[in-house]
């Protein structure tokens, strides 16, 4: 089956011989070519029945690495099920226009803050509505999840934010949304909210000179870019609102730890393209797209993130800094029994699909037993974009 990582081995010569790579492009670049390969090391696995054997590598653990994305999912899972309230959920999702693309090609860590800082703002700011809840100054609870790409990785910069319907008010006390108790707040007014908080924040940073380095920086260009955002509609979509805490659960394994593209959509990596699967439409349906290998590997690359930067954060009831207490308050409000570990551990262990699997059953009789008897050490540095690595699946002499 192709994958990311055949193309980049397949067209990582031809693209850096145009192309300079940032760090943390680099690092990416090494880890998704080296993933589970014998560059990362590993264990040589034997059958005490029929004497069947094989080699299994180390993963990388990058989150731009497709194949290490489910189990981070996984994993990332099972720490927020007990974070799960019991009350419906929205879905929106906050998208900036793409004529600020390219400031966030030279400012990628000052757009993405911003567009945390205003999206969560404008959240925060409506819950506190008692026009819209239930309750006035109420503390919402939601999560935002950062994706910059389109099907065909295009830049496309956006937040999915997935919100509790309610507030903790200052009693203690959930209070509902006043309309419909899965309805939180009109998509237009927030659009409106959303871009005046995003545009405050570019003008004082333009006038600040923190964003020195934007391409549309001198005055004319400014002023024209400044012109075409105003005059822009700032796209705010809420998706259908979902039911339970299995459907929010759902949502949230679709978006949290998604990467640009999955090597299920790759479909052949052949001599001078790629040809992989995007959403043709609203009910499923799939067509292909085929680009040449170097504009492939280009537009994997813009999806990149800065070092350190956080795809996921959580507000309000939510937050870090609050969560042990108000968290308690929002569930004894719903009347929602108290935490018990063990039933926890119990569906940690079910959501988790990797943990179902006997990992030490053969693959090969299904009954015998699998035993470590070999081990081999990863390399202590990887081989910098383009070089050859040794093959997946094959261990060296």
């Amino acid at each position: 089956m192709a994958a990311l990582a055949d193309a980049l081995r397949q067209f990582g010569a031809a693209y850096l011989a145009t192309h300079a790579l940032s760090t943390p492009q680099a690092k990416a670049w090494r880890a998704i070519v080296a993933c589970r390969s014998a560059a990362l090391g590993g264990q040589q696995l034997a059958c005490d029945t029929c004497g069947h054997s094989h080699w299994q590598y180390h993963s990388c653990r990058h989150r731009c690495c497709p194949q290490c994305g489910t189990r981070a999912k996984d994993a990332w899972l099972q720490g927020r099920l007990s974070e799960v309230l019991a009350v419906p959920y929205a879905h929106l999702v906050f998208t900036l226009p793409h004529s600020l693309n390219g400031l966030y090609g030279m400012h990628p860590r000052w757009v993405i803050d911003t567009l945390f800082a205003s999206a969560a703002l404008t959240l925060t700011q409506f819950a506190a509505n008692q026009k819209w809840m239930g309750s006035a100054d109420g503390t919402p609870a939601f999560s935002l999840v950062l994706h910059t790409w389109t099907q065909d990785l295009q830049r496309h910069i956006h937040v999915h934010a997935v919100m509790a319907c309610g507030v903790l008010d200052k009693d203690g006390q959930w209070a509902a949304p006043t309309r419909k108790p899965n309805f939180l707040f009109p998509v237009h007014a927030l659009s409106k909210v959303f871009r005046g908080k995003f545009m405050a924040a570019l003008v004082g940073a333009h006038s600040n000179g923190n964003i020195e380095h934007d391409p549309q920086g001198d005055a004319p260009a400014w002023q024209q870019r400044q012109k075409q955002l105003y005059k822009h509609e700032w796209v705010v979509y809420a998706k259908t609102p979902m039911g339970g805490p299995a459907q929010v659960l759902e949502y949230l394994s679709r978006y949290t730890h998604r990467t640009a593209i999955s090597n299920e959509r790759i479909r052949c990596v052949g001599q001078s393209e790629v040809a992989f699967k995007v959403r043709a439409d609203d009910q499923g349906g799939k067509r292909m797209v085929r680009l040449a290998g170097v504009e492939f590997v280009r537009r994997f690359m813009l999806h990149v993130l800065p070092t350190g930067v956080k795809r996921i954060r959580h507000y309000g009831v939510l937050a870090s800094a609050c969560k042990a207490v108000k968290l308690d308050a929002a569930r004894l409000a719903l009347q929602m029994p108290a935490i018990n570990p063990q039933a926890v551990e119990s569906a940690q262990a079910f959501m988790a699909r990797v943990l179902k699997l006997d990992v030490s059953q053969c693959p090969c009789c299904k009954t015998g037993r699998l035993h470590v008897v070999a081990t081999l050490l990863g390399l202590r540095q990887l081989p910098s974009p383009g070089s050859t690595l040794l093959p997946q699946g094959r261990a060296p002499p």
